[in-house]
């Protein structure tokens, strides 16, 4: 058997996730000029609130200085918010801004209808792929 490739599960994944997340990342950059970790980095913020740099890095599948960076640029665009941790001075502690809790109500909104549109183009096939999703990433939904 020779291996191809382009039949190799975890590579067409991958394939399928870049391209998924290119589309998605084409709109956030209209609206508001992000880059994809500027956006993976508001989206967390935005739905845990306070957290460090080392918890966004472990939740967003990005390399620390890669969050670092695009948590400096938020920072510097009035996006977030950064501080001290008081408990361990080692941790810089990030949160949304009000106008970045304004840019994540209009990005959510796009988001949604992303996913939607996404959920429609696969049609009956989503569920079964969600739980799928769940399997692969050792998140079982509990769902049938």
């Amino acid at each position: 058997m020779t291996f191809r490739l382009d039949a190799f599960l975890p590579y067409r994944l991958s394939v399928a996730a870049a391209q998924v997340s290119r589309r998605f990342a084409a709109l956030y950059e209209v609206e508001a000029g992000l880059t994809i970790p500027e956006w993976r980095v508001l989206a967390h913020l935005d739905h845990s609130g306070a957290v460090s740099i080392r918890d966004i890095h472990a939740r967003v599948n990005l390399d620390k200085s890669v969050v670092s960076r695009a948590a400096s640029r938020l920072q510097g665009a009035g996006l977030v918010r950064k501080s001290g941790n008081d408990a361990d001075r080692r941790l810089i502690v990030l949160e949304l801004t009000p106008q970045g809790q304004a840019l994540m109500l209009r990005l959510g909104r796009i988001a949604e209808a992303f996913q939607a549109d996404l959920l429609a183009e696969l049609g009956p096939d989503a569920a079964a792929l969600d739980r799928l999703l769940s399997r692969l990433a050792g998140k079982e939904t509990g769902a049938a």
